[in-house]
């Protein structure tokens, strides 16, 4: 028998509820008492957030050094996932890339020396 849409939709909505119901035990369960400062925590206590939380709520942007700092480390990652061409190869795209040049610096001389002689030609602009 064929799996149908509504039976892989009710087993989504039976685990997304079991989720839910696991939150909010989760919410309700009393901490039995916190090993650093040796306090129980209370439910007053868990309602407030800390200060950083605070700042991730309204901002939610970390700050410059942490987006500077993660942006070089994916630099230093994407670095490593880069496959560099041997001398030899270097050496071929290199002489391949100066004789491209070559022949557009030709042919842009060669269309800029025809359009030249066309106006020359057409106004008289060197009488």
């Amino acid at each position: 028998m064929a799996k149908t849409k509504g039976g892989e939709r009710a087993r989504r909505q039976a685990r997304q509820a079991k989720r839910a119901r696991a939150e909010e035990q989760a919410k309700f369960q009393q901490p039995v008492a916190s090993a650093a400062s040796g306090k129980k925590a209370t439910q007053a206590n868990l309602a407030k957030p800390d200060k950083k939380e605070e700042k991730k709520a309204k901002g939610g942007k970390p700050g410059l050094t942490k987006r500077a700092r993660n942006y070089l480390g994916d630099v230093k990652a994407e670095m490593r996932r880069v496959v560099w061409p041997s001398k030899r190869e270097l050496r071929n795209y290199s002489i391949a890339v100066i004789c491209l040049l070559i022949v557009f610096g030709v042919v842009v001389w060669l269309v800029d020396t025809g359009i030249v002689a066309a106006l020359v030609g057409y106004v008289g602009l060197r009488g």
